[in-house]
């Protein structure tokens, strides 16, 4: 659902004022930038995708699974008369990623855009995963990130493009670490400091790096895995949210297409946290006192003003 507010001036006009589930650039934005977008079949990859799309720009989405993928595709270019091109690949192998980032070159010509997003999660106790385990989601979100922003790269340099765009999803856990999902929050630290090394090293050539640090947008394939069952009615999330909501994809999407664009273009090594409060919320040592009601505040600062 849409929500639009307007305010009415003294002289009578009427003024709309847009909404954070509303599409925030203007129409043409991305024009004929060619991106690709890894693990961009479902879940948040597939949102950025389609506003990618709205804005004009030629998006390849890549995972493993090709059916999925053009699914996807077909779908996204019924609903935003877009372009959209599926291709295999397996982001953990590099000669699999150069041989895609090959592919959308020899169609398009040209890459302007790498949008690392696919990533892999479980929440388990640490002693209860084996090695294979912790190694499949550093290869996925570690392994993947460097592959297929090395061979874009590479291809930049080599040819003297410029004007270029590395974005990373990483997470608020990545400067914290987090209990319970140690190969994720382990994965994402590397890429943090992936994408502040290269934003400084690569900037002479043109190349900008930047990050998203989502806090809860839900998904039903990532969410389903995370918290299985009833789980999720059991670890109420927004209740350990400011805001106290989670958030709508299309505010994700707004952020990311921001940052890919023109409009950015003098935002470098940045890491933006898009989380309604959430890491602050945790990290806050006396945050939890919101739970004290007012009664008792009355009572201790009676007691504190008697000292």
């Amino acid at each position: 659902m849409v929500l639009s507010f307007f305010v009415y001036l003294t002289n009578g006009q009427k003024i709309k004022v847009m909404s954070y589930t509303e599409k925030m650039l203007p129409t043409g934005a991305l024009k004929d930038k060619v991106i690709i977008v890894t693990g961009g079949g479902s879940g948040l990859g597939k949102s950025m995708t389609k506003y990618f799309m709205e804005l004009g720009a030629k998006v390849v989405i890549t995972s493993r699974d090709i059916e999925k993928l053009k699914t996807t595709a077909t779908e996204l270019i019924e609903e935003t008369k877009g372009i959209c091109m599926p291709l295999a690949c397996d982001v953990r192998h590099y000669d699999e990623v150069e041989a895609m980032v090959g592919q959308v070159i020899k169609t398009y010509g040209t890459v302007d855009v790498l949008l690392n997003n696919a990533a892999g999660n479980f929440i388990s106790p640490t002693e209860r995963l084996s090695a294979n385990a912790f190694d499949t989601i550093i290869d996925i979100v570690l392994k993947g990130t460097k592959n297929c922003t090395l061979a874009c790269g590479k291809h930049w340099i080599n040819t003297g493009e410029k004007n270029k765009v590395v974005l990373n999803i990483t997470t608020t856990y990545a400067w914290t670490g987090s209990a319970y999902v140690v190969p994720s929050a382990t994965a994402k630290a590397g890429v943090l400091a992936m994408t502040r090394s290269l934003a400084v090293e690569w900037a002479r050539y043109g190349i900008r790096t930047n990050a998203i640090a989502p806090g809860p947008f839900p998904t039903k394939g990532a969410w389903d895995r995370l918290l299985p069952g009833d789980l999720k009615e059991k670890f109420d999330l927004t209740k350990k949210i400011p805001l106290r909501r989670v958030g709508e994809h299309q505010e994700l999407a707004n952020l990311a297409a921001y940052l890919v664009s023109d409009f950015s273009s003098f935002i470098n090594g940045e890491v933006v946290t898009i989380d309604g409060g959430e890491w602050l919320q945790g990290a806050g040592e006396f945050n939890m006192l919101e739970q004290i009601p007012t009664e008792l505040w009355d009572m201790l600062e009676s007691q504190i003003r008697k000292k």
